[in-house]
C-alpha cells in the first residue's frame, strides 16, 4: 500500500475520535468518510445520520452532494429533516456531531458563513444548513479542517455554529445542551478544546510539535503532545476502495 496523503491522515484521526454505540450527525466529505471508517473498524455498532432525513446509510461510492441519493445507500430508514433534526438532535439522541469550517476560535466557536478578503471585500458561503443545531444541541462536536492559519482567530469573523463557550460564558448560560465543541482535527494535528481553550494533543506522523504551535496563531498549549499511529493498511484500502473511490475528499 502507498504513503498515505494528509486528507487520509486526517479521516484516519477524526474516525479515531468516534466511540463504538454512538449516533451521529454527518455532512458529506470527510465527515461521512470517518464515521463510516470508524463503523467499518473499531465502531460497529455506530450509527450514521444525515439532516436531510436519512438514517443508518452503507454508501458505497462517493456522493456528490448531500442529496445525491448515492449518499442513501442501504439505508434503514429516508424519513425528514424534522424527523433528524427534531427528534433526534432536539430529542437529546445525538452524541455527536461532524462539522468543517471557515474558521475556529479558541472556544471552538466556528464560521461557515462569511470571511473578509486581503481586500477588504466580503466572500458569502452557504453558512450553517443543519450545523448551528448540531454545534449547539449534539452530546459533542468534532471539527475537522485544513490546518491553514488563516482558518484559527481568537474569535471568529461571523459566529455560525457555538462552540465549547458562548460570547465568554457557559453554553448553559445560553440555553444550549451537549458539550459543544470537544475537538478539532486537522490534517495535521488533533487538537483538544477545553473551558481553558485550546491544546494540541497529536501531531501527525512526520509533523513536528512545534512547527504545527508555530503555524496556529492562537493559543495553543502543548503540554503532553504524542505522535499519533500512522494508518494502517485496512484503513487505506477502506477509503480508497469504498469509501472515497474517486480521491474527491481525501487525494
Amino acid at each position: 500500500m502507498s504513503a498515505w496523503t494528509p486528507r487520509e491522515m486526517m479521516v484516519v484521526a477524526a474516525s479515531h475520535e468516534i466511540a463504538d454505540g454512538e449516533l451521529i450527525l454527518v455532512g458529506l466529505g470527510v465527515p461521512q468518510i470517518a464515521a463510516l471508517l470508524a463503523k467499518a473498524t473499531h465502531a460497529p455498532d455506530v450509527t450514521l445520520a444525515l439532516e436531510l432525513g436519512v438514517i443508518a446509510a452503507h454508501p458505497t461510492e462517493s456522493a456528490m452532494g448531500i442529496a445525491d441519493p448515492r449518499m442513501w445507500q442501504g439505508a434503514q430508514a429516508v424519513c425528514g429533516m424534522i424527523d433528524v433534526l427534531g427528534y433526534l438532535l432536539h430529542g437529546g439522541r445525538v452524541t455527536m456531531g461532524i462539522l468543517g469550517a471557515l474558521e475556529v476560535d479558541t472556544a471552538g466557536s466556528a464560521n461557515s458563513s462569511v470571511i473578509t478578503q486581503n481586500d477588504g471585500t466580503k466572500r458569502r458561503f452557504t453558512g450553517s444548513g443543519g450545523a448551528n443545531d448540531i454545534a449547539s444541541l449534539a452530546g459533542r462536536v468534532m471539527i475537522v479542517m485544513s490546518h491553514d492559519p488563516r482558518k484559527f482567530r481568537d474569535r471568529v469573523e461571523f459566529l455560525t455554529s457555538p462552540g465549547r463557550r458562548v460570547n465568554g460564558g457557559p453554553r448553559a448560560a445560553a440555553g444550549l445542551s451537549g458539550l459543544g465543541t470537544a475537538s478539532i482535527v486537522t490534517d495535521r494535528a488533533v487538537i483538544d478544546v477545553d473551558d481553558d481553550g485550546l491544546r494540541l494533543r497529536s501531531v501527525h506522523p512526520g509533523e513536528d510539535a512545534a512547527a504545527v504551535v508555530a503555524d496556529t496563531p492562537v493559543a495553543l498549549r502543548s503540554d503532553g503532545v504524542v505522535e499519533a499511529p500512522p494508518p494502517s493498511s485496512n484503513e487505506l484500502r477502506l477509503i480508497r476502495e469504498e469509501f472515497d473511490t474517486q480521491g474527491w475528499y481525501t487525494s
